[in-house]
Protein backbone atom coordinates (compact mmCIF):
# COMPACT_ATOMS: atom_id res chain seq x y z
CA UNK A 1 0.00 0.00 0.00
CA UNK A 2 1.40 3.31 -0.71
CA UNK A 3 1.59 6.37 1.79
CA UNK A 4 -0.77 8.26 0.03
CA UNK A 5 -3.78 5.31 0.53
CA UNK A 6 -2.36 4.93 4.01
CA UNK A 7 -3.30 8.03 4.42
CA UNK A 8 0.42 9.64 5.52
CA UNK A 9 0.05 12.25 2.01
CA UNK A 10 1.61 11.88 -1.38
CA UNK A 11 5.15 11.41 -1.53
CA UNK A 12 8.04 14.17 -2.38
CA UNK A 13 8.17 13.55 -5.47
CA UNK A 14 6.35 11.84 -8.23
CA UNK A 15 8.56 9.26 -8.34
CA UNK A 16 8.68 8.54 -4.81
CA UNK A 17 6.60 5.40 -4.62
CA UNK A 18 8.60 3.38 -7.22
CA UNK A 19 11.77 4.39 -5.36
CA UNK A 20 9.99 3.30 -1.51
CA UNK A 21 8.75 0.02 -2.97
CA UNK A 22 12.32 -1.17 -3.77
CA UNK A 23 12.78 -0.84 0.36
CA UNK A 24 9.49 -1.31 1.68
CA UNK A 25 9.79 -5.17 1.56
CA UNK A 26 12.99 -4.92 3.76
CA UNK A 27 11.49 -2.52 6.02
CA UNK A 28 8.46 -5.07 6.94
CA UNK A 29 11.17 -7.66 7.47
CA UNK A 30 13.08 -5.15 9.79
CA UNK A 31 9.70 -3.78 11.62
CA UNK A 32 8.72 -8.10 12.02
CA UNK A 33 11.36 -8.41 15.02
CA UNK A 34 11.85 -5.20 16.07
CA UNK A 35 10.00 -5.99 19.54
CA UNK A 36 11.99 -9.24 19.95
CA UNK A 37 15.09 -7.11 19.11
CA UNK A 38 14.14 -4.56 22.04
CA UNK A 39 13.30 -6.59 24.67
CA UNK A 40 16.52 -9.01 24.07
CA UNK A 41 18.51 -6.63 23.04
CA UNK A 42 19.98 -7.92 19.69
CA UNK A 43 21.92 -5.44 17.32
CA UNK A 44 20.43 -5.31 14.11
CA UNK A 45 23.04 -6.35 12.38
CA UNK A 46 21.69 -8.56 9.60
CA UNK A 47 18.79 -5.76 9.66
CA UNK A 48 21.43 -2.71 8.47
CA UNK A 49 23.34 -5.81 6.39
CA UNK A 50 19.97 -6.03 4.39
CA UNK A 51 19.57 -2.45 3.96
CA UNK A 52 23.40 -2.73 2.09
CA UNK A 53 22.18 -5.83 -0.25
CA UNK A 54 19.48 -3.44 -1.40
CA UNK A 55 21.61 -0.41 -2.04
CA UNK A 56 19.54 1.85 0.47
CA UNK A 57 23.37 3.12 1.80
CA UNK A 58 23.75 4.60 -1.47
CA UNK A 59 20.74 6.47 -1.74
CA UNK A 60 21.91 9.84 -2.30
CA UNK A 61 24.76 8.78 -4.64
CA UNK A 62 23.68 8.95 -8.73
CA UNK A 63 22.79 5.96 -10.74
CA UNK A 64 26.11 6.57 -12.60
CA UNK A 65 27.77 6.34 -8.60
CA UNK A 66 25.67 3.07 -7.88
CA UNK A 67 23.05 4.88 -6.12
CA UNK A 68 19.46 6.09 -6.80
CA UNK A 69 20.12 9.96 -7.39
CA UNK A 70 17.26 10.44 -4.34
CA UNK A 71 17.00 14.11 -3.53
CA UNK A 72 17.01 14.79 0.30
CA UNK A 73 13.29 15.29 0.69
CA UNK A 74 13.36 11.85 -0.87
CA UNK A 75 15.31 10.60 1.85
CA UNK A 76 14.54 11.33 4.65
CA UNK A 77 10.61 10.65 3.49
CA UNK A 78 12.19 7.10 3.22
CA UNK A 79 14.28 7.71 6.69
CA UNK A 80 10.97 8.45 8.21
CA UNK A 81 9.18 5.31 7.04
CA UNK A 82 12.54 3.12 7.94
CA UNK A 83 12.44 4.52 11.06
CA UNK A 84 8.56 3.47 11.73
CA UNK A 85 10.10 0.02 11.33
CA UNK A 86 12.99 0.32 13.59
CA UNK A 87 14.44 3.90 15.01
CA UNK A 88 17.63 2.23 15.94
CA UNK A 89 18.53 1.27 12.71
CA UNK A 90 17.78 4.76 11.38
CA UNK A 91 20.16 5.75 13.94
CA UNK A 92 22.83 3.76 13.62
CA UNK A 93 22.77 4.84 9.71
CA UNK A 94 22.41 8.80 10.86
CA UNK A 95 26.57 9.17 10.67
CA UNK A 96 26.83 7.04 6.96
CA UNK A 97 24.48 9.51 5.90
CA UNK A 98 26.21 12.49 7.04
CA UNK A 99 29.53 11.49 5.91
CA UNK A 100 27.68 10.99 2.09
CA UNK A 101 26.53 14.64 2.13
CA UNK A 102 30.27 15.40 3.59
CA UNK A 103 31.61 13.43 0.44
CA UNK A 104 29.14 15.07 -2.41
CA UNK A 105 29.90 18.57 -0.86
CA UNK A 106 33.54 17.78 -0.62
CA UNK A 107 35.88 21.01 -2.21
CA UNK A 108 38.57 18.00 -3.33
CA UNK A 109 37.56 16.11 -6.19
CA UNK A 110 40.05 13.56 -4.94
CA UNK A 111 38.72 12.67 -1.63
CA UNK A 112 35.11 13.28 -3.27
CA UNK A 113 35.95 10.69 -5.96
CA UNK A 114 37.80 8.11 -3.12
CA UNK A 115 34.66 7.85 -0.72
CA UNK A 116 31.69 8.04 -3.37
CA UNK A 117 33.66 5.15 -4.85
CA UNK A 118 34.26 3.39 -1.55
CA UNK A 119 30.05 4.20 -0.50
CA UNK A 120 29.07 3.16 -3.71
CA UNK A 121 30.41 -0.53 -3.08
CA UNK A 122 28.62 -0.83 0.05
CA UNK A 123 30.81 0.34 2.71
CA UNK A 124 29.28 2.52 5.61
CA UNK A 125 30.56 4.72 8.15
CA UNK A 126 29.87 5.39 11.77
CA UNK A 127 30.52 8.07 13.90
CA UNK A 128 33.71 9.16 15.90
CA UNK A 129 33.15 12.72 17.10
CA UNK A 130 31.35 13.01 20.67
CA UNK A 131 33.32 12.54 23.63
CA UNK A 132 32.76 12.47 27.06
CA UNK A 133 36.20 13.42 28.59
CA UNK A 134 37.51 16.03 29.88
CA UNK A 135 37.71 18.19 27.19
CA UNK A 136 36.84 21.83 26.62
CA UNK A 137 33.72 22.84 24.56
CA UNK A 138 35.15 23.28 20.78
CA UNK A 139 38.07 21.03 21.63
CA UNK A 140 39.07 16.94 21.65
CA UNK A 141 41.17 14.98 24.23
CA UNK A 142 41.64 12.88 20.76
CA UNK A 143 44.86 14.13 19.10
CA UNK A 144 46.49 13.31 15.74
CA UNK A 145 49.91 13.29 15.98
CA UNK A 146 53.56 12.64 13.71
CA UNK A 147 55.27 9.44 14.99
CA UNK A 148 57.96 7.97 13.25
CA UNK A 149 56.88 9.42 9.82
CA UNK A 150 53.12 8.69 9.99
CA UNK A 151 50.11 10.36 11.66
CA UNK A 152 48.86 8.16 14.53
CA UNK A 153 45.70 8.99 16.75
CA UNK A 154 45.36 8.31 19.83
CA UNK A 155 42.20 8.95 22.12
CA UNK A 156 38.86 7.51 22.95
CA UNK A 157 34.97 8.77 21.48
CA UNK A 158 31.38 7.86 23.01
CA UNK A 159 28.21 7.98 21.08
CA UNK A 160 29.97 6.13 18.64
CA UNK A 161 26.48 5.40 16.99
CA UNK A 162 26.45 3.14 14.19
CA UNK A 163 30.36 2.21 13.71
CA UNK A 164 30.27 -1.53 14.97
CA UNK A 165 28.11 -1.96 12.22
CA UNK A 166 30.32 -0.18 10.13
CA UNK A 167 33.51 -0.06 7.84
CA UNK A 168 35.21 3.26 8.89
CA UNK A 169 34.56 5.43 11.54
CA UNK A 170 34.16 9.36 10.84
CA UNK A 171 36.60 10.58 13.46
CA UNK A 172 37.19 14.40 14.15
CA UNK A 173 40.20 14.99 16.18
CA UNK A 174 42.53 17.91 17.00
CA UNK A 175 45.92 17.78 15.46
CA UNK A 176 48.98 18.71 18.05
CA UNK A 177 48.96 22.04 17.28
CA UNK A 178 45.44 22.09 18.68
CA UNK A 179 44.28 22.16 14.68
CA UNK A 180 40.94 20.43 13.64
CA UNK A 181 41.69 17.43 11.89
CA UNK A 182 38.61 14.91 10.06
CA UNK A 183 39.91 11.30 8.98
CA UNK A 184 38.07 8.03 8.05
CA UNK A 185 39.39 5.28 10.82
CA UNK A 186 38.80 1.55 9.35
CA UNK A 187 37.22 -0.47 12.08
CA UNK A 188 39.33 -3.06 11.99
CA UNK A 189 42.78 -1.06 11.75
CA UNK A 190 45.59 -2.24 14.54
CA UNK A 191 44.62 -0.39 17.31
CA UNK A 192 40.88 0.64 17.13
CA UNK A 193 38.72 -1.11 19.34
CA UNK A 194 34.65 -0.39 20.18
CA UNK A 195 32.40 -1.69 22.86
CA UNK A 196 29.16 -1.75 23.02
CA UNK A 197 28.77 -0.14 26.37
CA UNK A 198 25.77 2.38 26.00
CA UNK A 199 23.05 1.56 28.48
CA UNK A 200 20.20 4.16 27.60
CA UNK A 201 16.86 2.72 28.36
CA UNK A 202 15.57 4.13 24.48
CA UNK A 203 17.75 3.33 21.65
CA UNK A 204 19.66 1.22 22.99
CA UNK A 205 20.31 -0.61 19.78
CA UNK A 206 22.67 1.70 18.24
CA UNK A 207 25.69 0.49 19.61
CA UNK A 208 26.21 3.93 20.47
CA UNK A 209 29.33 2.97 22.80
CA UNK A 210 32.71 3.78 23.58
CA UNK A 211 35.98 4.00 20.45
CA UNK A 212 39.29 3.88 21.86
CA UNK A 213 42.17 4.35 18.79
CA UNK A 214 45.73 3.42 20.52
CA UNK A 215 48.67 4.25 18.57
CA UNK A 216 46.20 4.15 14.92
CA UNK A 217 48.27 4.91 12.08
CA UNK A 218 46.42 6.76 9.37
CA UNK A 219 47.07 6.41 6.12
CA UNK A 220 47.50 9.97 4.18
CA UNK A 221 44.41 9.35 1.96
CA UNK A 222 41.93 8.61 4.94
CA UNK A 223 43.00 12.19 6.30
CA UNK A 224 40.17 14.75 4.72
CA UNK A 225 42.03 17.63 3.27
CA UNK A 226 39.64 19.99 4.28
CA UNK A 227 38.33 19.25 7.60
CA UNK A 228 35.05 21.72 7.47
CA UNK A 229 31.86 19.94 7.68
CA UNK A 230 29.01 20.36 4.47
CA UNK A 231 27.29 24.12 5.07
CA UNK A 232 24.03 22.29 6.45
CA UNK A 233 25.54 19.36 8.56
CA UNK A 234 23.92 20.52 11.76
CA UNK A 235 20.56 20.66 10.36
CA UNK A 236 20.88 17.53 8.60
CA UNK A 237 21.99 15.38 11.33
CA UNK A 238 18.96 17.17 13.67
CA UNK A 239 16.59 16.37 11.16
CA UNK A 240 17.61 12.64 10.82
CA UNK A 241 16.72 13.00 14.31
CA UNK A 242 13.68 14.50 13.75
CA UNK A 243 12.90 12.16 10.94
CA UNK A 244 12.93 9.21 13.52
CA UNK A 245 10.76 11.27 15.78
CA UNK A 246 7.98 11.29 12.67
CA UNK A 247 8.48 7.66 12.24
CA UNK A 248 8.11 6.32 15.81
CA UNK A 249 4.74 8.39 16.09
CA UNK A 250 3.75 6.74 12.74
CA UNK A 251 4.37 3.11 13.87
CA UNK A 252 2.70 3.89 17.34
CA UNK A 253 -0.16 5.42 15.28
CA UNK A 254 -0.59 2.09 13.39
CA UNK A 255 0.27 -0.14 16.51
CA UNK A 256 -2.73 1.82 18.62
CA UNK A 257 -5.18 1.32 15.52
CA UNK A 258 -4.21 -2.57 14.90
CA UNK A 259 -4.75 -2.92 18.50
CA UNK A 260 -8.10 -1.21 19.62
CA UNK A 261 -9.80 -2.72 16.10
CA UNK A 262 -8.65 -6.53 17.66
CA UNK A 263 -9.89 -5.62 21.27
CA UNK A 264 -13.03 -7.72 22.36
CA UNK A 265 -13.23 -6.59 26.41
CA UNK A 266 -15.00 -3.30 26.82
CA UNK A 267 -15.37 -0.76 30.20
CA UNK A 268 -19.27 -0.72 31.57
CA UNK A 269 -18.79 3.50 31.67
CA UNK A 270 -17.81 3.41 27.75
CA UNK A 271 -19.72 4.54 24.60
CA UNK A 272 -20.10 1.14 22.79
CA UNK A 273 -20.39 -2.14 22.68
CA UNK A 274 -17.09 -2.65 20.89
CA UNK A 275 -13.66 -0.90 21.48
CA UNK A 276 -13.51 0.21 17.88
CA UNK A 277 -16.70 2.17 18.06
CA UNK A 278 -16.56 4.24 21.50
CA UNK A 279 -16.16 7.80 20.12
CA UNK A 280 -13.73 8.58 22.68
CA UNK A 281 -11.59 5.71 22.15
CA UNK A 282 -11.59 7.02 18.12
CA UNK A 283 -10.53 10.10 18.60
CA UNK A 284 -7.60 8.95 21.20
CA UNK A 285 -6.50 7.03 18.27
CA UNK A 286 -6.92 10.03 15.20
CA UNK A 287 -5.29 12.42 17.39
CA UNK A 288 -2.27 9.74 18.06
CA UNK A 289 -1.85 9.69 13.85
CA UNK A 290 -2.61 13.40 13.46
CA UNK A 291 0.17 13.65 15.40
CA UNK A 292 2.70 11.92 13.84
CA UNK A 293 1.23 13.34 10.08
CA UNK A 294 2.21 16.44 11.29
CA UNK A 295 5.65 15.38 12.85
CA UNK A 296 6.32 14.03 9.25
CA UNK A 297 4.95 16.86 7.35
CA UNK A 298 7.30 19.47 9.33
CA UNK A 299 10.46 16.74 8.58
CA UNK A 300 9.54 16.98 4.50
CA UNK A 301 9.15 20.71 4.58
CA UNK A 302 12.37 21.18 6.31
CA UNK A 303 14.05 19.13 4.31
CA UNK A 304 12.94 21.60 1.11
CA UNK A 305 15.66 24.05 3.24
CA UNK A 306 18.43 21.76 3.05
CA UNK A 307 18.27 21.27 -0.42
CA UNK A 308 18.12 24.20 -1.23
CA UNK A 309 21.26 24.53 0.29
CA UNK A 310 22.89 21.61 -1.01
CA UNK A 311 21.83 22.93 -4.85
CA UNK A 312 23.58 26.39 -4.21
CA UNK A 313 26.61 24.68 -2.65
CA UNK A 314 27.26 22.41 -5.77
CA UNK A 315 26.15 25.79 -8.36
CA UNK A 316 29.32 27.91 -6.14
CA UNK A 317 26.40 30.59 -5.57
CA UNK A 318 27.79 33.08 -3.10
CA UNK A 319 23.92 32.69 -1.68
CA UNK A 320 25.01 30.08 0.29
CA UNK A 321 25.88 31.30 3.75
CA UNK A 322 22.20 32.69 3.72
CA UNK A 323 20.59 29.92 2.60
CA UNK A 324 22.41 27.37 5.39
CA UNK A 325 21.78 29.95 8.21
CA UNK A 326 17.72 29.80 6.80
CA UNK A 327 18.09 25.99 6.96
CA UNK A 328 19.26 26.23 10.75
CA UNK A 329 16.11 28.50 11.34
CA UNK A 330 13.74 26.02 10.25
CA UNK A 331 15.03 22.67 11.73
CA UNK A 332 15.26 24.00 15.20
CA UNK A 333 11.96 26.39 14.77
CA UNK A 334 10.89 21.86 14.36
CA UNK A 335 12.84 20.37 16.63
CA UNK A 336 10.41 21.51 19.69
CA UNK A 337 7.04 20.73 17.80
CA UNK A 338 8.06 17.37 16.74
CA UNK A 339 9.66 16.27 19.77
CA UNK A 340 5.87 17.43 21.93
CA UNK A 341 3.76 15.75 18.97
CA UNK A 342 5.79 12.31 19.40
CA UNK A 343 5.98 12.44 22.77
CA UNK A 344 3.02 13.26 23.40
CA UNK A 345 1.42 10.87 21.19
CA UNK A 346 3.50 7.63 22.22
CA UNK A 347 2.14 8.54 26.05
CA UNK A 348 -1.51 8.82 24.95
CA UNK A 349 -1.86 5.98 23.13
CA UNK A 350 -1.98 4.24 26.17
CA UNK A 351 -5.17 6.00 27.06
CA UNK A 352 -6.86 3.83 24.15
CA UNK A 353 -6.60 0.83 25.53
CA UNK A 354 -6.43 -1.34 28.98
CA UNK A 355 -3.78 -2.17 31.39
CA UNK A 356 -2.73 -5.07 28.86
CA UNK A 357 -1.58 -2.63 26.61
CA UNK A 358 1.75 -2.33 28.73
CA UNK A 359 2.69 -5.93 28.39
CA UNK A 360 5.96 -6.25 27.79
CA UNK A 361 5.30 -8.36 24.68
CA UNK A 362 3.17 -5.34 22.95
CA UNK A 363 6.65 -3.11 23.23
CA UNK A 364 4.35 -0.25 23.06
CA UNK A 365 6.92 0.95 25.71
CA UNK A 366 9.59 1.60 23.37
CA UNK A 367 7.93 4.44 21.08
CA UNK A 368 8.34 6.71 24.17
CA UNK A 369 11.55 5.37 25.88
CA UNK A 370 13.20 5.85 21.73
CA UNK A 371 11.36 9.35 21.50
CA UNK A 372 12.57 10.05 25.01
CA UNK A 373 16.25 9.04 24.26
CA UNK A 374 16.32 11.35 20.66
CA UNK A 375 14.84 14.21 21.88
CA UNK A 376 18.00 14.37 24.95
CA UNK A 377 20.25 14.49 22.46
CA UNK A 378 20.43 18.18 21.70
CA UNK A 379 18.52 20.27 24.59
CA UNK A 380 15.58 21.55 22.63
CA UNK A 381 15.53 24.82 25.13
CA UNK A 382 18.76 26.27 23.42
CA UNK A 383 16.51 25.51 19.67
CA UNK A 384 13.85 27.83 20.80
CA UNK A 385 16.26 30.26 22.18
CA UNK A 386 17.89 30.61 18.95
CA UNK A 387 14.81 31.17 16.64
CA UNK A 388 13.89 33.76 19.16
CA UNK A 389 16.98 35.44 18.69
CA UNK A 390 16.23 35.19 15.37
CA UNK A 391 13.40 36.51 14.99
CA UNK A 392 13.87 39.37 17.45
CA UNK A 393 16.88 41.08 15.71
CA UNK A 394 18.07 38.44 12.81
CA UNK A 395 20.51 36.92 14.68
CA UNK A 396 22.05 33.75 13.59
CA UNK A 397 21.67 30.34 14.89
CA UNK A 398 24.55 28.59 15.73
CA UNK A 399 26.50 26.80 13.08
CA UNK A 400 28.21 24.42 15.26
CA UNK A 401 26.86 22.19 18.52
CA UNK A 402 29.90 20.86 21.01
CA UNK A 403 29.90 20.07 24.09
CA UNK A 404 32.27 19.54 26.51
CA UNK A 405 33.95 21.31 29.69
CA UNK A 406 33.01 25.00 30.51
Amino acid sequence: MSQTEAGWGAGPSGRYEDLADRFRPVFAEIRATAVERDRTRRLPHAEIGWLREANFTTLRLAPSEGGHGASLSELFALLIELSSADSNVTNALRAHFGFTEDALCSSSPEWRAAWIGRIGAGETIGSGVSETGPAKVGAFDTVVRQRDGVRVVDGRKFYTTGSLFADYIHLSADDEAGGPVTAAVPVRAPGVTIVDDWDGFGQSLTASGTATFEGVVLAPDLIKPDPARFPYAMAFFQLVHLATLAGIGRAAADDVARLVAARTRVYSHGNAGRTADDPQIQAVVGRVRANAYAAGAIVLKVAEALQRVHDAHRAGSPDVERQATLADVEVNQAVSVVTDLILSATTSLFDALGASAVKVGNGLDRYWRNARTIASHNPRIYRDRSVGAFAISGEAPPRQYRVGSA
